[in-house]
Order: structure tokens, then C-alpha cells, then sequence
């Protein structure tokens, strides 16, 4: 098993493969994956990242070169041929061993994560079990490639279908999940038969990076996965490199439509999952208690730096007098550095992160909001450098406010109050974004109708983050997703495959004896 020790220690030898340690107190430099080798950037551009609990330098991550990044896509291609051509099988049980072996050092990913991204351990982990549950469904990948087939379509003649890979296909991932969306990337395109090159968030790399060495050691050969890195460079070389057939991309709206634009203007496949705004809609019906904890959850876990935060509570009739309880309790969340005991919510990603969070609850204060519980002079012991946002809520919003229009991206709890389920339903269907929302409810007429009017792409019946497990699909919709086909599930490896008609004649009349054996027959 590896074991992760943290760069005031000696390193292990995974993260010695990841990063360069450096013996005279500089920061560890951030290593490329090219080619089944982990090598140090020969660029002059670097990137600090910042611990967001201290704000210290704890690696630099290099913009990679214009030749690093071709080296990544040729290593890529080269490999493409023999991968494509393994065994359904043998690319079956190389999964089979990444996912023990992510299983085996959760808890060393969990301190990576924490350590570069600042979320507190458990949330790491959860962050680490989603994106596994995605390889562990790869591993039926031996029933998610088939095909079709109809025998006797005509006369002596037969048609049947079977998925292909696209070739290289490439990954450009966020901040906020550095382990869970990789995971959704890499392991879905590659036990379909594809290579890929991907660019983990220059913010926290470091995830990524060990899982590429799990990878490896499961027996992925060299240049089926390569890592490159960098900013906005790396992002338009994928964009507009020849050889890479498809894109998948998490992040924000501006990024994912600039690389939804460019990549489909040169031919690629894209899905891009970008900004959300989660309405949680809260019936009078609802359980109180139970309904308060999983809103507070919510809202307030990983900081609010969740694409499925639900950021946004819609408190239909007289349910907007449980706002107080809702304040009291969230007070009670403790704000610490992310691997301290009992921390409920750890800091935000950076201090420009920090100060638009906090300029936007400003402006809900100017524009008339009420300011229910503000956490944006938080200050932890010991850690007062740190990017820290404590709860924060709002009530009395309306839509036209600005601290409802943008996604806020913190931890942040606005709230609105309707009359009616309609009202509600009315507010989140105007709004531009379609990634999630749920509804707190125990009739199911009601239930039934919500789910039946609202246009989202994915819907919680008293789950407050209804993000699908691995054998459904991602499904935002709206101005929350670009493209046709979705993250993992059976979408995603529509994404990640193309089809393959045949339609063969054999003409009955043509047939001739053939010899009679009496051996096994042997499947290779």
C-alpha cells in the first residue's frame, strides 16, 4: 500500500513519483505524466499552489510546453493501436486492479486532496468513493460495449452493430473534485479502448497524479493515460490538437463554452458540464427536522464549491418561519483547516475565491436582502491566513438580485419565499441553469407534479444532492451542460465510442459441408 506523507516529512514513494522534493526548502515541483514516465517541465512558467487553510506554497505546477503537450498526444497516439486492439478482457481486469488500489489508499488521497484543495478529510473521501464507484462500474464493461444484431433482416441476410473507440480523447477537470472527476474521465474512455491525454486543475493536481501511478501499477501500459499542465495554453492545445477526437471538460460557464466552441469547430466530440443554481424547494408538508439537517448539509458542505450545492432554498407558505432554526444550526458548523478534528467546513479554494464570496452577499445586502447569518469575518485559531467562509445565509432574495443570478460558489445559503409549489416552480424554469434541484415533500402527488413541471436534468425527491451513481448518467441540462451525451453511465460510453454497422449477405444456396470437430472449441 502507498502511504501518503505530507511535504514537512519524508516523502512516500508515490508522491515522490508525482513531485520533485527539492533539499534546499523550496517548494516540490509538480511532475508530468508522459509516456508512463513521471518527468519534471522543462518550462519557464510556473504555478504556485497555495495550501488554502495557511496560503503557504506547498508545490509549484508548471504551465507545460508547447513540445511537452505534443508529447503527451504523439505518446498517446502511438499507443492507441496495440490498446485498442487488447482484449476487452484484459483491459476489464486492469480496472479491476486500479479499483483495489484506490480502494487500498483512499485515506492517503484523502490528506492529498485536503492538504491541496482544503476540504475537510471526510468530504475528501466522499469526494475519492464517487469517483470510484464510476471505475468500479467500468469493470462491467464486458456488458456496457455490446453491440446490437437482427438475424434475417432479409433473405440470408444479417445486420448487427458493435462499439468502436474514437482514438485519443482528452480531459480537462476543476478544483473542486480533484479525484471524482478524473474519475469520471480517463478510467470510462480507456476500458473502452481509448488513450488520453488530461489536464488536472493547476489549483490541486496532486490527486490526479496518484491516481495515475495507481493506474500504472494496475498494469496500464505507457501512453494509454498522459498528464500535461497548465492554464488557458493547455486548454486551447486540446482544443485545437488534430489528433484528439473528443473532449470532456467540468468547470465554469466560460471556460466550458469557449471549449465546447472551439472543439466542436474542429470536429471534436464535447461535453461540457458547467455553472449550476440548485433550488431546494421546501413544502409544508416536508419533515421539519430531517428536512433542515440535509438543506444545512447542502448548502454548506465542501464549502459550497459543489457544481449540485444547493445554494438556493425556496420556502413555499409558512415553512419560511423555519429560517431561524435553519440559521441556529448552521451557526453551530465548525470552521477549521480541513484535516482537524470535528471541521465541518474547510476554507475556500483562494482568496480571490474569498473576496468574490463575500462581494457577492454584499450585494444581496445592498439590494435588500436580509442578512440572516454572515460568516465572512470567520477567523480559526491558528489558521489565520487561511481562506476561511464560515456559513452565511440570506433571506428576502429575489430573483432579480444579483446574489441569485451568479453562482456563488461558497458557502452561502440564499433563500426565497412563494406562496405555492407553482411560484416555485415558476423561479427555477426561468432561471438560465438546469444542473439540479430538489423538492422536500412527503406527499407524492406532489412529488410526482414537481418532477413532471420543473425543466432540470436532475431531480431530488427529498435528496438534497441528487447526483446519480455510475449505472445512470450525469444529467444536467440547460445552460448547465453543452453537447449530447452525458458523464459515465451508458451516455458515457456513448461519448467515449463510435458505431460500427455490418450488414452481411450469405446466401443459403452457397453453403457447403464443413469438417466435423470433436475438440472444445477455445474463445482467445
Amino acid at each position: 500500500m502507498y502511504r501518503f506523507i505530507s511535504l514537512s516529512r519524508k516523502a512516500s514513494p508515490l508522491s515522490t513519483a508525482c513531485r520533485r522534493y527539492m533539499s534546499n526548502g523550496t517548494p516540490a515541483t509538480t511532475k508530468l505524466f508522459i509516456n508512463g514516465k513521471f518527468m519534471e517541465s522543462k518550462t519557464s512558467k510556473w504555478i504556485d499552489l497555495h495550501n488554502p487553510a495557511t496560503n503557504e506554497v506547498i508545490t509549484r505546477v508548471p504551465e507545460s510546453t508547447p513540445e511537452e503537450m505534443q508529447a503527451a498526444v504523439d505518446a498517446a497516439a502511438a499507443a492507441f493501436p496495440a490498446w485498442s486492439e487488447t482484449s476487452i478482457l484484459a483491459r476489464q481486469q486492469i480496472m479491476f486492479k486500479f479499483q483495489q488500489l484506490i480502494k487500498e489508499n483512499m485515506k492517503e488521497l484523502a490528506h492529498n486532496i485536503t492538504l491541496e484543495q482544503g476540504k475537510t478529510l471526510p468530504d475528501a473521501e466522499g469526494d475519492i468513493l464517487r469517483g470510484l464507484q464510476v471505475v468500479e462500474h467500468t469493470c462491467s464493461i464486458t456488458s456496457l460495449q455490446m453491440g446490437e444484431t437482427m438475424q434475417s433482416v432479409t433473405k440470408d441476410m444479417d445486420t448487427y452493430s458493435y462499439r468502436v473507440p474514437l482514438g485519443v480523447c482528452a480531459g480537462i477537470t476543476p478544483f473542486n473534485f480533484p479525484a471524482m472527476i478524473p474519475l469520471w474521465m480517463f478510467p470510462v474512455a480507456v476500458v473502452c479502448g481509448n488513450t488520453y491525454v488530461i489536464k488536472p486543475s493547476e489549483r490541486d493536481p496532486g490527486a490526479c497524479m496518484m491516481l495515475l501511478k495507481m493506474a500504472q501499477d494496475a498494469g496500464m501500459p505507457d501512453g494509454v493515460v498522459n498528464v500535461i499542465h497548465g492554464a488557458r495554453d493547455a486548454v486551447t492545445f486540446i482544443c485545437d490538437d488534430p489528433t484528439i477526437k473528443a473532449i470532456s471538460f467540468v468547470g465554469s460557464d466560460q471556460a466550458g463554452r469557449y471549449i465546447y466552441e472551439r472543439g466542436s469547430k474542429g470536429g471534436k466530440r464535447v461535453q461540457s458540464n458547467m455553472g449550476a443554481k440548485n433550488h431546494g424547494v421546501i413544502m409544508p408538508d416536508a419533515s421539519k427536522e430531517s428536512t433542515i439537517n440535509q438543506l444545512i448539509g447542502a448548502a454548506f458542505g465542501a464549502a459550497g464549491q459543489r457544481c449540485m450545492a444547493l445554494s438556493t432554498a425556496i420556502f413555499v407558505g409558512e415553512t419560511k418561519e423555519w429560517i431561524p432554526e435553519i440559521v441556529e444550526k448552521a451557526r453551530k458548523l465548525q470552521v477549521n483547516a480541513g484535516d482537524q478534528p470535528g471541521a465541518d467546513l474547510g476554507p475556500v479554494i483562494s482568496p480571490q475565491s474569498k473576496k468574490r464570496i463575500c462581494d457577492l452577499v454584499q450585494s444581496g445586502v445592498d439590494q435588500g436582502a436580509k442578512m440572516e447569518l454572515d460568516g465572512r469575518d470567520v477567523v480559526v485559531k491558528g489558521y489565520e491566513n487561511g481562506n476561511f467562509v464560515g456559513p452565511t445565509i440570506l433571506s428576502g432574495v429575489k430573483p432579480e438580485m444579483t446574489c441569485y443570478t451568479e453562482e456563488i460558489f461558497g458557502p452561502v445559503l440564499v433563500a426565497l419565499d412563494v406562496d405555492t409549489m407553482e411560484d416555485a416552480i415558476e423561479i427555477i424554469n426561468k432561471n438560465p441553469y438546469g444542473n439540479g434541484t430538489a423538492i422536500f415533500t412527503n406527499s407524492g402527488a406532489v412529488a410526482r407534479k414537481f418532477q413532471q413541471k420543473v425543466d432540470v436534468g436532475q431531480i431530488g425527491v427529498n435528496v438534497p444532492i441528487p447526483v446519480p451513481l455510475p449505472m445512470f448518467s450525469f444529467t444536467g441540462s440547460r445552460g448547465s451542460f453543452l453537447g449530447d451525451a452525458h458523464f459515465y453511465g451508458k451516455q458515457g460510453i456513448n461519448f467515449y465510442t463510435g458505431t460500427k454497422t455490418i450488414t452481411s449477405l450469405w446466401r443459403d444456396e452457397d453453403a457447403k459441408p464443413q469438417k466435423i470437430r470433436t475438440s472444445f472449441p477455445q474463445m482467445k
